[in-house]
């Protein structure tokens, strides 16, 4: 339809110089300026010519460039809403990355203290515990120091006793037995440990 609408405008506008020469042979030959009669029919040849593309153009062309306007403005329209969601959707995304972000910064921090929560707790445990044994050592070593001390000194007065007793032997003439030298080696420690006391 719309083929034949062109071409009908097409034969309109080839016809209309046609008969503006057949209306010119049958009349007088015009002037510089054509008569009232002689621009009679090439004005309505060229009214019906512009009728007919107006037609044309109203019910053919004008709703298609029209509909493809509209549909083009919906496309955009459409583009822009899918920019707008797309962009809310990005924003979204970037507020809960931030979320997700600050928590696990949080939890980090979190974790960061209870570690040195537990660092100082293993710490003053370790240390305590290393004072106890070193306490514990100081003891032993005083008791060992002690010992070996009080071993020294009954050593020393066991020999300090046979000398005295040999001296004494061979002072006196005569021989002290066993329990005379047990006896004299205990009166000795005990004047000894009372004289240190």
């Amino acid at each position: 339809m719309r083929l034949s609408a062109f071409r009908v405008s097409a034969l309109a506008l080839a016809l209309a110089p046609s008969l503006a020469l057949a209306s010119e042979e049958g009349e007088n030959k015009a002037g510089v300026l054509p008569t009232i009669e002689q621009g009679v029919v090439p004005m309505i040849v060229a009214f019906l010519v512009f009728a007919v593309v107006f037609a044309v153009l109203a019910t053919k062309v004008w709703p298609t460039i029209t509909k493809g306007l509209d549909e083009r403005a919906r496309k955009i329209t459409e583009e822009i809403e899918a920019a707008e969601n797309a962009r809310k959707q990005a924003k979204d995304a970037l507020e809960q990355y931030q979320q997700s972000l600050n928590q696990a910064r949080a939890e980090a921090q979190k974790m960061i203290e209870q570690a040195r929560t537990q660092q100082v707790a293993l710490a003053a445990e370790l240390k305590a515990k290393a004072d106890v044994e070193l306490g514990q050592m100081r003891e032993r070593a005083m008791r060992d120091i002690e010992a070996a001390k009080r071993a020294a000194i009954t050593e020393m007065y066991t020999q300090q006793s046979n000398l005295a007793t040999a001296v004494a032997s061979k002072i006196l003439r005569r021989e002290l037995n066993p329990g005379d030298q047990a006896a004299l080696v205990q009166e000795s420690l005990r004047e000894l440990t009372s004289a240190h006391n």
